[in-house]
């Protein structure tokens, strides 16, 4: 087995650490630079692209090569996850056959900056002859791809980053940001909501943060529920139940219909105030009333924001006819919500639910 070849490192002698941070400063203040000037210098048809892909009863095509091609893949998956079909089709393969991808629904998005990409261009008149809309993002309106495309979305001469001015880096930059506007004002434009959002993102930190109640929530099994017209002490002789216990008891009319709450710390503050005696009296004299609820159609980050807002500890959680079909305890939102978004959205503190304020 041969031993892998050593690799040295030349250190940096002709750039000090003070010329490198200054060198690292001037890129991205350059980069930055050229966002805002394009910011300020939107292309005039930027809303004719947008009406375009939205229209698209297809997919969105995106093409480009090299450093482009690494911008058009990540404007794929953005477009993807915001409501708009997107695929990838490298220009390459599609010359030898992957053009079959392309179906008269679809739009075509091309990407390239001095707008004469080989690979690009040769590409062109086929593309025309499928009769689709072309929009491309190139520097200016005066190259074979803007002549040959239905919408231009010129970026402007740019200076590239660094020392040698070569390498694709203002230019990509200033590409990836206005293919990023054009994904999120089509976004917006079809009404795409965080719920939709998280149908095509369910997975990682992102995922759970965009987590419904319904994912979330203690089903009712697993749950203490009561008839509000039961006894106190009936009421806590029936209610035990293994696994995770929660604070709070809900408690229903005759018809199912959630009515109120009673705590712990309901029953804590009873014996505290030597009223035993009424413990054979119907717990929904003391219940709290008309209870803060949420929807089972909800967000995990509203049931947050509630938990914050109304510093309680268990949130019911109610189906359209107002029938308890589950709940939300803090402590299960602390172990399923990221911890940096959970901290950003709510500073939570445990106070008895029984301390909720009524809906009325």
């Amino acid at each position: 087995m041969s031993t892998p070849a050593r690799v040295s490192v030349t250190p940096l002698k002709h750039l000090n650490t003070f010329e490198q941070i200054r060198l690292a400063q001037e890129i991205i203040l350059g980069e930055a630079s050229a966002l805002t000037c394009l910011a300020n210098n939107l292309p005039e048809q930027f809303c004719d692209a947008v009406a375009a892909i939205s229209q698209t009863t297809g997919s969105l095509i995106i093409i480009g090569i090299g450093k482009a091609g690494l911008i058009g893949r990540k404007l794929v998956a953005t477009f993807a996850s915001t409501g708009t079909p997107a695929h990838f089709l490298h220009p390459s393969e599609a010359i030898h056959g992957d053009l079959g991808r392309i179906q008269g629904n679809d739009t075509v998005l091309l990407l390239s900056y001095s707008g004469e990409t080989e690979e690009i261009t040769r590409l062109l008149s086929k593309l025309t002859d499928l009769e689709i809309p072309r929009i491309a993002i190139t520097s200016s309106l005066n190259n074979t791809l803007a002549r040959q495309s239905s919408i231009v979305l010129p970026l402007g001469i740019l200076q590239e980053a660094g020392s040698l001015r070569l390498a694709p880096s203002t230019s990509t930059t200033a590409m990836l940001a206005l293919g990023d506007a054009l994904a999120l004002v089509t976004s917006e434009l079809q009404q795409f909501t965080a719920n939709n959002f998280a149908q095509f993102h369910p997975g990682g930190s992102l995922g759970r943060k965009l987590a419904s109640v319904r994912e979330v929530m203690r089903p009712l099994a697993e749950c203490r529920v009561a008839n509000q017209h039961q006894t106190i002490r009936d009421v806590f002789v029936a209610s035990s139940m293994p696994g995770r216990r929660t604070g709070a008891i809900m408690l229903s009319d005759n018809a199912g219909v959630l009515t109120g709450l009673f705590t712990d710390s309901d029953l804590a503050r009873m014996l505290e105030q030597n009223n035993d005696a009424n413990f054979d009296t119907p717990i929904g004299n003391y219940m709290t009333v008309n209870p803060i609820t949420i929807s089972d159609t909800k967000m995990l980050a509203d049931a947050v924001e509630i938990f914050s807002d109304r510093r309680i500890s268990e949130l019911p959680v109610t189906n359209a006819a107002g029938e308890a079909v589950g709940l939300v305890d803090i402590t299960d939102t602390v172990a399923f919500y990221p911890t940096q978004s959970a901290n950003e959205n709510a500073t939570v503190i445990k106070i008895s639910t029984s301390d909720q304020l009524s809906k009325s």
